[in-house]
């Protein structure tokens, strides 16, 4: 019989600044996909932006899911984002033991820094427990930075070359990944996606680099790649529709004068996601 397809997606909550579960919750039910949250914190804008209200729900995100497990709930695909603490990991892996099975897609997105460097909440304890979430993903979608900290791996130039790049997604393979994006490799003129597909082998797909760097520009393509997963689409297409869609919201936001930590307005190509 057929059904709805379903994605539990794991992530803070963010009111304003598109980014997070407000950027998830609109693209994934675009495809089609019911999505179901789970907020990790409640923010009134992300922290980008000088001043913002913070509440975390740690302590509340055991008792929340607990109530899906009595109503029987269960899901296509568990898509997981930013994650704050060492507490969080493990609260999150607690949620794929109890609501995944082999039919389930993980989608692990290891937000953790950029640019060589980690974020400011990120310890090396908290690296090292995110890097346990590499064994129960079917799809990760991590930045050359977060690759290279989950393998130990220095981060350089040389590390954008494809050799460097099939070492780094090996190392991953072994931990228990299966299938990599590593996302955002940029060089002076474009913008590079790595995509390692255990079954179809590596490929890359590259676009002209265009407008301003933004916020949540990651969290739409992740969310586009975790759709797309529990459609059964190929991973090479899925990631070229995904970096066409952010690369036009670019575009068109830069043409709004849009604030960078505003992040891109997606809202306006929406059609093209919907199925």
């Amino acid at each position: 019989m057929k059904k709805q397809k379903r994605i539990a997606v794991i992530n803070d909550f963010s009111g304003f600044g598109r980014c997070s579960l407000t950027v998830s919750l609109p693209v994934i039910s675009a495809a089609g996909i019911q999505c179901c949250a789970i907020p990790t914190a409640v923010l009134s804008n992300h922290t980008g932006y000088e001043d913002y209200f913070f509440d975390d729900y740690t302590d509340k995100m055991k008792y929340y899911y607990s109530k899906w497990e009595n109503l029987g709930l269960e899901f296509d695909g568990i898509y997981t984002g930013f994650l704050g603490s060492e507490r969080q990991v493990d609260i999150v892996e607690d949620f794929i033991k109890r609501f995944s099975d082999k039919h389930t897609k993980i989608i692990i997105d290891p937000v953790m820094g950029d640019d060589g460097r980690t974020y400011a909440t990120f310890t090396p304890g908290l690296c090292r427990r995110l890097g346990r979430l590499t064994r129960h993903s079917d799809i990760m979608t991590p930045n050359l930075t977060e690759a290279c900290i989950l393998t130990g791996m220095p981060f350089n130039d040389k590390q954008k070359e494809i050799s460097s790049l099939i070492n780094i997604c090996e190392k991953l393979i072994e931990s228990g990944a299966k299938n990599i994006v590593i996302t955002g490799i940029e060089d002076k003129n474009s913008i590079s996606n790595f995509i390692y597909d255990t079954q179809e082998g590596y490929c890359v797909y590259s676009s002209e680099k265009s407008g301003k760097t933004r916020a949540g520009t990651g969290d739409v393509f992740a969310s586009i790649i975790a759709a797309d997963s529990l459609r059964g689409i190929k991973l090479e297409d899925s990631v070229k529709r995904a970096a066409d869609f952010v690369s036009k919201a670019i575009k068109a936001s830069d043409e709004l004068n849009i604030p960078p930590q505003d992040g891109v307005c997606f809202e306006l190509f929406m059609r093209d996601l919907i199925v």
